[in-house]
């Protein structure tokens, strides 16, 4: 992505981002039919119609909130995994990058589980080809701790995903910190994936 280089640029460049930003908070509570491009533009000040000038559409919208954020987690995924030192400190990385992120996005978490079947065709492949990427990244990383074929590497990695990703659903008391969350989590994750056959 390329850096704005006008004050206008910004600008909109920080719209396009809340309008993501409001439409990922509205689909996780209404759901993509619950919600209008009117009700996106209200909550970040704007009409409808102007959500146009950024996205063509809700469908269009909904795509644009889930290719970034599989985009996001491979790229952020990456980077995390290739600072590590070795295997194990590898896998960690990865988990704790994954647990934190589902804390932080439940609700883009909660869009994709509802909305991801309201995709546009060319939409949908990219965030299935972005998710296969994500996942391989994880079953590379996991494959030289455990002596397991690739079918069981994928099975202990999509349970691994199902439990993270579920976790943020039934975690907002206040009275349980983030950091305690997060750790609990990420103790239960690699224990997960790496329990004996």
């Amino acid at each position: 992505m390329t850096t704005p280089v006008t004050a206008r640029d910004r600008a909109k460049a920080e719209r396009s981002d809340a309008i993501l930003r409001e439409a990922a908070r509205l689909f996780a509570e209404r759901g993509y039919n619950g919600v209008s491009l009117e009700d996106i533009g209200a909550a970040v000040g704007v009409s409808g119609p102007a959500v146009y000038r950024h996205f063509a559409g809700k469908q269009a919208l909904l795509g644009a909130v889930l290719v970034k954020v599989s985009d996001d987690l491979v790229s952020g995924g990456t980077d995390v995994a290739a600072k590590a030192a070795d295997d194990a400190q590898r896998m960690r990385a990865l988990i704790a990058f994954h647990v934190e992120f589902a804390l932080g996005h439940a609700d883009v978490i909660r869009v994709h589980d509802r909305d991801v079947v309201q995709l546009a065709a060319s939409d949908h492949a990219e965030v299935r080809r972005l998710q296969r990427a994500y996942i391989e990244l994880w079953i590379r990383t996991l494959a030289p701790l455990v002596d397991a074929d690739s079918d069981e590497l994928r099975l202990r990695v999509q349970a691994c995903f199902g439990l993270i990703n579920s976790t943020p659903h039934s975690t907002r008391s206040a009275s349980r910190r983030r950091s305690t969350t997060a750790s609990v989590l990420g103790a239960m994750a690699e224990a997960a994936l790496r329990a004996p056959s």
